[in-house]
């Protein structure tokens, strides 16, 4: 039996992919490569052994997912595919509902059809919005603060509701928070297209000299230093939860939800100067204005995924940091 892991080419999940191919799952990507490219499987089959199934398509695409459901003996899904840049959904709002909201109940639509109703969601921290306080439980209020949150909290709704109609679902909805790191190979990491969305690839580009200057959005916050606080979780530890997930929906027939992080804030500065002193290098900054949508500070309570999943992020900052420099300092040889 397989897995579909869709967006399998992108950050997360191709270390999805690798912990899957490495706890003995045959594996199908479904992957578009908007954001991506297909060299990623061959990385990811240098690091198993073995390669995953690669198929280029689009999860809007029903035709498609019929037949990947009629020819592959798929037992459940890894849903990743779907645009996440903060700032894009704000200027191209259409774009995300109809990729990552149209694209999810096109996927949805076929599973139900091909009785493959196990499905672990990549959900996010977006969906509480501006918390009230930190760090943030499973069972806080949810809302939105951009377009990007808005699309994950509807397909969460869009699941909830699968599963009122029809209990056979198995269905985690992991909401994690910031991934950052990269595989310790050095073969497969955060590889933005242009202008990098996340803080860890501006840090790093910074640091090898392709971008002069690290812009730091905002710096009044009330905050410690008065720069955003977030929950960086490495990408390693982030899909060993997904597996412990797919592994706990394979004797719990529920709809689960819980976080996915590290339940430490640190702000931007912070991670700056870590990446300096793990890496010996220099990271020069200047602080910017607030980007819209961003809040000021959010992480995690992950008691829950402790207790339930028995599972809990064990890799350090210095880890995070170091496993970034190593992919970032690849990417340059080549």
């Amino acid at each position: 039996m397989s897995i579909l892991v869709t967006g399998g080419c992108g950050f997360i999940g191709s270390h999805a992919c690798v912990v899957l191919l490495d706890a003995g799952y045959d594996v199908v990507v479904l992957d578009n490569l908007c954001n991506s490219t297909r060299e990623v499987v061959e990385r990811v089959a240098q690091i198993c052994g073995r390669a995953p199934i690669f198929v280029e398509g689009d999860i809007r695409d029903a035709i498609l997912l019929e037949s990947l459901f009629s020819e592959y003996e798929i037992s459940a899904v890894m849903h990743f595919a779907g645009l996440k840049a903060v700032g894009e959904s704000v200027a191209q709002p259409e774009k995300y509902y109809d990729n990552n909201v149209g694209g999810s109940r096109v996927l949805f639509a076929e599973m139900q059809a091909a009785e493959v109703k196990t499905l672990v969601f990549s959900s996010s921290a977006t969906v509480y919005g501006d918390p009230a306080s930190v760090p943030i439980a499973e069972d806080f209020p949810r809302s939105a603060t951009n377009p990007y949150g808005d699309t994950k909290l509807q397909v969460e709704d869009i699941l909830e509701g699968l599963y009122q109609q029809d209990s056979g679902w198995c269905i985690a909805r992991l909401r994690y928070f910031n991934p950052v790191g990269a595989h310790t190979s050095g073969l497969i990491g955060e590889d933005p297209d242009g202008i990098p969305n996340n803080l860890m690839p501006f840090i790093s580009q910074t640091a090898a000299g392709i971008r002069p200057v690290l812009s730091i959005f905002g710096g009044d916050y009330d905050t410690p230093d008065g720069t955003g606080v977030r929950d960086y979780i490495h990408v390693v530890d982030l899909v060993a939860g997904h597996l412990a997930a797919l592994e706990y929906l394979d004797k719990n027939q529920q709809l689960l939800t819980v976080n996915l992080g590290t339940g430490q804030g640190v702000s931007v500065l912070e991670m700056v100067h870590a990446y300096e002193r793990a890496n010996q290098c220099n990271v020069p900054y200047q602080i910017v204005n607030r980007r819209p949508g961003d809040i000021a500070e959010c992480w995690a309570d992950t008691r829950l995924a402790n207790q339930i999943l028995g599972w809990q992020a064990i890799r350090t900052l210095d880890d995070m940091c170091r496993d970034t420099w190593r992919w970032q300092q690849s990417r340059k040889s080549k």
